[in-house]
Formats: C-alpha cells, structure tokens, sequence
C-alpha cells in the first residue's frame, strides 16, 4: 500500500480494505508514505524481500508499486524471474496476469501509461509554480 503523503492528509484505508477482501492476511501489508516515483521505500523493500517462489504481489492499483517505467518493468520482470507473480486489483491495470504472454503485454502498456500520468502531473505542478510566482506568490501553486 502506498500513499504519497505521510502528513495525514492521504490514509490507506481502501487500500487496506481491498487487500484484505482479496484474502491478504494482515501482517501481509506493507505500506509506504512517499511518492511513487521513489524506488527506495521502506515498506516496498521489506515486501519484496518477504516474497518467496509462488507468491504473489498484490498492489491495489498499479501506480501504487510506482510511476516509473523502468522500475515497473524491473521490478516485476525481477518477480517474475523468481517465480513470483504480479496481480493488479483494480484501476487500469486490473487485467493484469504476468503469468500469461497476453498480461505481460498488459502490463507494459499500463506500466507506460503510469509513467505518462506521472510526467504529466510534474509538468502540471511546475505550470502552477511559474503561474505562482508571475503573480508574486511563493513556495505553492494554490
């Protein structure tokens, strides 16, 4: 589970919620606050390491593994090559099963488009900052 804000502003219930409804025991979670553009997160790296061959990784949507191509792609290419799968429960990725040929394709589009939303939402913010600060504001691009 990750949310990008460890402020209290963004919480993990419906993560949580659904992991659990998807049979995941509860010292099976594992959670991060901090943006997934991040690939050194604390909660991400004690769950990996946890995963033994025939497990399988279990995220709410796919944005919440990361927003990097390349760590995507890595990362479950590294599950993979361990004998570990990758399940996406909801959102754009839910189709995704990289044990078949045809969810291995799946997931490279959704893994690209994370990325897209991801650049976009960076590009989003520094247009407000800019936007910000032609009118004598600071530090926010509220």
């Amino acid at each position: 589970m990750r949310v990008s804000k460890a402020d209290g502003s963004q919480v993990l219930d419906l993560q949580r919620d659904a992991l659990l409804k998807d049979r995941a025991l509860p010292e099976q979670l594992y959670e991060d606050f901090a943006s997934g553009k991040n690939d050194d997160r604390q909660g991400r790296t004690v769950c990996l390491k946890a995963l033994r061959e025939h497990d399988t990784l279990v995220v709410w949507k796919l944005d919440r593994l990361g927003r990097n191509l390349r760590h995507l792609v890595n990362t479950v290419y590294d599950l993979s090559s361990k004998g570990i799968g990758f399940k996406v429960l909801t959102g754009q990725g839910a189709q995704i099963d990289t044990t078949t040929s045809q969810g291995k394709l799946v997931f490279g589009i959704f893994a690209a488009l994370a990325e897209f939303e991801r650049d976009l939402i960076s590009k989003h913010t520094m247009a407000g900052l800019a936007s910000a600060r032609a009118r004598g504001r600071n530090g926010s691009a509220i």
